[in-house]
Formats: C-alpha cells, sequence, structure tokens
C-alpha cells in the first residue's frame, strides 16, 4: 500500500513542479497560439513518438481529429506512426532513423505543426524530423523531460516537463497536452 501512496505522490509533485514552472506555463499558452494559428489558416498538425510516447501522440492526435469535450468539426491532426506498411518499409528500406522525416518531407507543409513526443528528448527520429519540420517552415514542439535533450535546439517551442523519471514525464505529457486539446477547441470553436 505504502509503494502504491509513494508512486501517486510522485505523480502528484512533478505536476506541482509543472504549476510551479512560469516559463513551462508561458511556453503552454504559445502552443496554444501556435496551433490555433495553424488550423484557422487550413494548416495540419502531425504528432510523433516512439513506444510509450507513440501512444500518447497517438491519442492527443485523436483528441483534435476527433473530439475533446465539445461535439464539433474535426481538426487535421495525425499521429505519423499509425501507417505500418510505410513505417516498416522506410525502417527496413532506409532506416528507423528517417521514419518521421521522411513522411515529413513527403507531406509537411509551411505553417504545419510538427509535435514530437520523447522523455529523453535525444530520439534520433524526432531530431531528423524537426530539422526536416524546420527546412519546410513548419512549426516544431517538443515535450521532453527536464533536460530537453537534443530537441531542445530544433524546437520552436519546448515543453520540457521537470522531471528525469520516465513514467512521471509521460503523465505529464498527457496532462499538459489535454490542456492544450482543451483550450484550443474552446478557442477554434468558442466554446
Amino acid at each position: 500500500m505504502e509503494k502504491i501512496k509513494k508512486i501517486i505522490q510522485a505523480s502528484i509533485d512533478t505536476k506541482q513542479q509543472v504549476l510551479g514552472e512560469e516559463v513551462l506555463l508561458n511556453t503552454i499558452a504559445s502552443v496554444i497560439d501556435a496551433l490555433v494559428a495553424a488550423f484557422r489558416s487550413g494548416n495540419r498538425v502531425y504528432f510523433c513518438g516512439n513506444g510509450g510516447s507513440a501512444a500518447d501522440a497517438q491519442h492527443l492526435a485523436a483528441e483534435f481529429s476527433g473530439r475533446f469535450y465539445t461535439d464539433r468539426k474535426a481538426l487535421p491532426a495525425e499521429a505519423l506512426h499509425c501507417n505500418t506498411s510505410y513505417l516498416t518499409a522506410v525502417a527496413n528500406d532506409y532506416s528507423y532513423d528517417v521514419v518521421y522525416s521522411r513522411i515529413i518531407d513527403g507531406i509537411g507543409q509551411k505553417g504545419d505543426v510538427l509535435i514530437g513526443l520523447s522523455t529523453s528528448g535525444n530520439s534520433a527520429n524526432i531530431i531528423k524530423a524537426f530539422e526536416t519540420a524546420r527546412e519546410k517552415g513548419m512549426v516544431t514542439v517538443g515535450f521532453t523531460g527536464v533536460t530537453g535533450g537534443q530537441m531542445k535546439s530544433v524546437s520552436d517551442h519546448l515543453l520540457n516537463i521537470p522531471s528525469s523519471d520516465t513514467p512521471r514525464i509521460q503523465e505529464s505529457h498527457i496532462m499538459v497536452g489535454h490542456i492544450i486539446c482543451q483550450l484550443v477547441e474552446e478557442r477554434i470553436f468558442n466554446v
């Protein structure tokens, strides 16, 4: 029982640190502004991640393309890893490091947004995708842990959760992602 309580408390403590990080809170607000501007301009939002972060990326993309709180029009958002034929072909024929950069090169447009989730901030395939996205004039948003890792230098907006514990970072990524989804939805649809 004590171990369970300790884990819950660690999650609460991480979120309490997020609550106290003014720079991080301001960055969340800036990301909301960037997403609202992109959607209003007819641009798309793409998500990428690996492992649990891929699941989180898919979850957040679905909040936009499906719905969050409001029964409303779908927003153009998708997770880039959902086409397994593409993913496995590129990983096999080229390398796993280019699975996201290659698709961004193919479909990304100036003004689109690429959101990458990596608890370490050092996922090579996300870093390469961010580099490609920036070359195309896309906005990059990194969801990372405390240091930001290598993604820090290629993120227009860095949401670095103040923790180095992967599960606590991922729990906070979903919390921050849900905040973003809710507030973008409210602004786009005036609810």
